[in-house]
């Protein structure tokens, strides 16, 4: 058994902060609320049943303790839309670089005028 692997198990327990899933193996791990799925888990309750069978993916392994950490997000063929982060970003327009690409002509005259002001007040 090793990160990565995909097994099923059974779910014994249910906590506000996620379910507990026993492999055939007599292993229990965690998954915790927020592997459950992508987005906002309003109610995990809602979610899973005690006794449901699950696919789980093992995403650590804390070989000190024996804890087990298990994920069913990274198992969704595709995940939920994640909110934009970037409040003020114009991530709608797909830009990309263009407009510095564009500004950059405009930028470079007027750092060379700038410079030749300088040089002029120098030499004066």
């Amino acid at each position: 058994m090793k990160v990565g692997d995909t097994l099923t198990g059974t779910v014994i327990g249910i906590k506000p902060y996620g379910i507990f899933v026993e492999l055939p193996n007599d292993l229990v791990g965690l998954v915790h609320i927020s592997e459950l799925k992508s987005g906002y888990v309003d109610n995990i309750y809602q979610q899973v049943a005690i006794g449901q069978e699950v696919t789980v993916q093992i995403i650590d392994i804390d070989e000190y303790s024996k804890k087990v950490s298990f994920s069913m997000r990274s198992l969704a063929s595709k995940g939920q839309p994640l909110a934009n982060y970037h409040r003020f970003s114009r991530h709608r327009y797909r830009t990309g670089f263009d407009p510095l690409r564009d500004q950059l002509p405009k930028w470079i005259a007027e750092g060379i005028k700038r410079l030749t002001e300088q040089q002029k007040g120098q030499e004066s």
